[in-house]
């Protein structure tokens, strides 16, 4: 075990709430990031107890229906979790729980598609991601699939599907940009019964237009109003992608944890102080955010920003809500 940095609190639990797997890291490096990369990562000091394997669209099943294909995700994340428990290099329950795709837009065959991925999860389906990201500007476009047509989050069809998701008991983790925070909201309100949790601090973008000295106030205030919607919960991280504006790649070296808690607090602290420890959880979203820091400098800055906390907040943050939003079950 290679630690570059004092871990604080190493006896914290902690449940990775976002992170992914895939054969070709396509985020940076290039490299595969399965479950050897990954159990590396997790011995890195910090007492990871329990992770969220989160979609990114590997390992389909490469025939059949299409709204079936997601299902061979589902199937590689129950595959993985049991490798872990078998090989037992880390103590933590690794891909205890997933997120699987399915198309919200599909009508009558969606509740097929959640049957599929409940029943290739193994159990440890615990809800959906379907991407909403959408902005004028398409350099923005957020990966291979592109941008969601615009105003996708009050297409009758969609809010329909997230309707199938909370009735079979399932969670929506929303993924959109920070401008459309008001339409995330909107939605909550008209189902809400839906269990909503926004990724990546609301989807920061820091650049191109968003590249201004007022931004952070732009986005502040879109959280501020999301967080008035009881049923949506925070996820904090996702703060290392290009997007965000904070230029990792371009760097020269990469930043201490100082200087990555120096840059984050102002959004972990909003976060926080908007929705309140008890509706945030923090995530690594690892691999992506690799191109800041490594794994145990990730949490080493979630924790310093974090220190005068108290012990209940810290609680909630780095496991309590995240199990109880996820219901991973942990004691």
């Amino acid at each position: 075990m290679i630690v570059t940095e004092a871990v604080p609190d190493p006896d914290l639990p902690i449940v990775d709430a976002h992170h992914h797997l895939s054969p070709k890291n396509h985020w940076g490096g290039g490299g595969p990031y399965l479950l050897r990369e990954f159990s590396a990562d997790l011995n890195s000091g910090h007492r990871i107890v329990s992770t969220m394997y989160v979609e990114c669209g590997v390992f389909y099943r490469p025939s059949g229906p299409s709204h079936l294909q997601p299902a061979g995700e589902a199937a590689f994340a129950a595959a993985t979790a049991r490798q872990a428990e078998v090989e037992g290099e880390v103590p933590t329950r690794v891909c205890e729980g997933f997120i699987g795709h399915a198309d919200l837009l599909s009508g009558d065959v969606l509740e097929e598609s959640l049957n599929a991925l409940r029943d290739a999860s193994e159990g440890r389906l615990r809800g959906v991601r379907y991407s909403a990201t959408w902005d004028p500007d398409p350099q923005l476009s957020a990966g291979a699939r592109g941008f969601a047509p615009k105003g996708i989050m009050a297409d009758p069809r969609f809010r329909e599907g997230l309707r199938k998701v909370a009735a079979a008991n399932l969670v929506y983790d929303a993924w959109q940009f920070y401008p459309q925070l008001g339409e995330l909201g909107a939605l909550a309100d008209d189902i809400a019964d839906a269990r909503i949790v926004c990724g990546h601090a609301g989807g920061l973008i820091g650049k191109r237009a968003y590249a201004g000295a007022d931004n952070f106030h732009h986005w502040k205030r879109h959280v501020t109003e999301l967080s008035r919607h009881p049923n949506v919960y925070m996820k904090i991280g996702g703060l290392a992608h290009e997007r965000t504006g904070f230029n990792f790649r371009n760097r020269s070296a990469r930043p201490t944890q100082q200087q990555l808690v120096e840059l984050w607090r102002p959004y972990i602290e909003t976060c926080i102080e908007e929705f309140g420890a008890a509706r945030c959880m923090f995530e690594s979203n690892f691999p992506v955010d690799r191109e800041s820091c490594g794994y145990g400098t990730l949490w080493n800055a979630f924790k310093r920003v974090t220190r005068s906390f108290s012990p209940d907040e810290k609680s909630h943050l780095f496991s309590g809500t995240a199990n109880a939003f996820y219901r991973l079950g942990l004691a």
